[in-house]
């Protein structure tokens, strides 16, 4: 399965929880649909990307790294590559590249779905973004990467300024999942 095909079968059976996520899930959809290439980033008017909030063991913090363009604290997250297999895949990568951290677990997902507007191609690209979340195991220890300009534990109710409503509701999707697993 081509990773153009992971995207539609992922968002296909993914259950939105709540209706703006819905027209977005459908929105994802129609431009997979429409754009052959709407994996890479080479597509001009917006491609999907992954983004993972990296949790604790105990999913009680968050990493964030502060992003070098955005100027916000977001969770790990970028573009898809030719050789990724699967937007899961493309998530674990993008998490480890960013944290440093081995052994992250990538939970069930996705977890949620956002669009925003990036600078891939000025004047104006998107990103639609399919969201999930990792936990790291017990005494991780992150490494910043040359991808941010910082990188930092915060708790899930405390993120602090800049950063968005799209990283506050992931954590606290991921932070849910965690408790909502079975132990083991």
């Amino acid at each position: 399965m081509s990773l153009h095909d992971d995207a539609v079968a992922v968002l296909s059976a993914w259950a939105a929880p709540t209706p703006e996520e819905e027209a977005l899930r459908a929105e994802f959809l129609e431009h997979l649909r429409a754009h052959d290439d709407a994996m890479l980033r080479e597509c001009v008017p917006g491609h999907l990307t992954a983004t993972t909030a990296v949790l604790s063991h105990d999913g009680a913090q968050v990493l964030l790294t502060l992003h070098p363009k955005a100027k916000r604290w977001l969770p790990m997250g970028g573009h898809c590559e030719v050789s990724d297999a699967s937007l899961a895949a493309v998530a674990l990568r993008e998490a480890w590249e960013e944290s440093g951290i081995s052994g992250l677990e990538l939970l069930p997902g996705p977890l949620a779905v956002d669009k925003h507007s990036v600078w891939c191609h000025p004047p104006q690209c998107w990103h639609l973004d399919v969201e999930y979340a990792a936990v790291a195991p017990p005494g991780a220890t992150a490494v910043i990467s040359d991808e941010s300009l910082d990188l930092r534990w915060f708790p899930v109710d405390e993120i602090p300024e800049p950063s968005d409503e799209a990283t506050r509701r992931l954590a606290k999707r991921g932070q849910a999942a965690i408790g909502s697993r079975p132990l083991g």
